[in-house]
């Protein structure tokens, strides 16, 4: 066998499979006190602890198809899991973690294997879940709302989002282009922008210079993306 052919085949062999995942969850159920099937009907796994019927469902990752075998799977017993091999990296945390969500809010358990040692970790329990609220996020959002002016960004798009801080320096960078450099008080004034000078000091697209202090004027950069809002402001 070539040496090639070899190395082939042992990524193959290497290349984890549903039925990997079976044995430890098998061992972590059966710790629980539970008897256990595979491939009963079509469930992965069947638990069964005295009147209690259990069904876990297992994949490689999470897809649209596993939560939906799984909702399938809570019209015939009582408790519904899945079990997916671990995550790798924070990339991995962080999609990891928002399923563990999906699924409690679809009333579904999660169960995670590490396939170098078999360890089964139980991330959610399946039964009735209340996401908890976010007061801040929320508060922030409304904010974002009510400070837009219009409505300046399409739905659904994946660039530039024009947010109302974006707004907000456009703004005072249109008064920059037309009277000069100001003191921050001044463009405030005659802006509406009460956060003017903050914008400018803090310069968070790299649109404005400081000059003198309390008085800013515009960079190359602020001078073009003023230019045509310059244009319709003298319109």
């Amino acid at each position: 066998m070539s040496r090639g052919r070899g190395a082939g085949i042992l990524r193959r062999m290497c290349k984890p499979v549903e039925t990997d995942l079976y044995a430890p969850v098998k061992a972590w159920l059966e710790g629980q006190g539970h008897a256990v099937k595979g491939e009963v009907g079509a469930a992965d796994v069947v638990a069964r602890r005295g009147e209690m019927l259990l069904i876990v469902e297992l994949k490689l990752g999470f897809s649209l198809v596993l939560l939906q075998q799984a909702v399938a799977r809570q019209a015939l017993c009582d408790q519904v899991y899945v079990a997916v091999p671990r995550w790798r990296g924070k990339a991995g945390w962080r999609a990891f973690k928002g399923n563990i969500g999906l699924c409690r809010r679809l009333n579904i358990g999660v169960l995670s294997v590490d396939l170098t040692d078999g360890a089964v970790q139980h991330h959610a329990a399946p039964g009735p879940y209340q996401p908890r609220r976010s007061h801040i996020k929320r508060t922030r959002l409304e904010r974002e709302f009510e400070a837009r002016s219009g409505d300046p960004t399409q739905g659904g798009t994946n660039g530039q989002i024009m947010t109302a801080y974006r707004q907000d320096a456009i703004t005072c960078a249109a008064q920059l282009a037309g009277a000069g450099p100001s003191r921050g008080a001044d463009v405030a004034r005659a802006t509406g922008v009460a956060r003017a000078t903050q914008i400018m000091a803090s310069n968070h697209y790299g649109w404005f210079l400081r000059v003198s202090r309390g008085v800013y004027a515009l960079s190359d950069a602020g001078t073009a993306i003023a230019a045509p809002h310059q244009c319709s402001r003298n319109g």
